[in-house]
């Protein structure tokens, strides 16, 4: 990856979509529990799980808290997971993986649909114009790329015919963690 731009400074940031659609606003409010998140990103729970365990991709609208809690993930969060499967389902490594999601979580939403990631299958590189991609792919490094707008607009579609909820309306009290607070109350 690229790690010499600074966040924010893509020459296309106030460039539209394919097709001249906008980007939609997020609502950073409303999330997507784990089940939800798997099936719009293509993966399985077990996946989910261990790149939340091992600080890969986490939720950043509620975080499980212990058992019985739910983690609940944002749009962002889901579109990451979507490009993390991309990139293993062409055999690039879980740690060259790591360093391209540790510098796409430095730009704001605008600038991650503008990229698009190139790969030759050990590298991932970061390109933010057309020119970095045919340089890439002249140069012989770039076999793959992900065009992260792209894979946007079909996170968006997954999700619309899927359950949204707020971070404040999921209470989840197992009955182990209800006797704890009894206990605590009597004691």
């Amino acid at each position: 990856m690229s790690e010499d731009r600074e966040p924010g400074s893509l020459k296309q940031r106030n460039q539209q979509m394919l097709f001249g659609d906008p980007l939609p606003d997020l609502d950073t409010e409303t999330g997507y529990r784990g089940p939800t998140a798997c099936k719009a990103a293509g993966i399985t729970y077990r996946q989910l799980d261990y790149w939340d365990r091992t600080g890969l991709v986490s939720p950043s609208i509620q975080n499980a808290t212990g058992s019985g809690s739910q983690r609940l993930y944002s749009f962002r969060d889901i579109l990451v997971l979507k490009v993390v499967k991309r990139l293993l389902d062409t055999g690039v490594s879980l740690q060259q993986i790591r360093r391209a999601i540790t510098q796409l979580v430095t730009y704001g939403v605008d600038d991650l649909a503008q990229i698009t990631l190139m790969s030759d299958g050990a590298s991932v590189y970061e390109c933010t114009s057309d020119d970095e991609v045919i340089d890439l792919v002249m140069g012989g490094q770039g076999v793959f790329g992900i065009a992260v707008g792209k894979v946007w607009r079909e996170v968006e579609g997954s999700l619309s015919e899927l359950p949204t909820e707020r971070a404040e309306e999921i209470v989840v009290v197992d009955e182990l963690a209800k006797r704890r607070a009894a206990k605590r109350k009597l004691g």
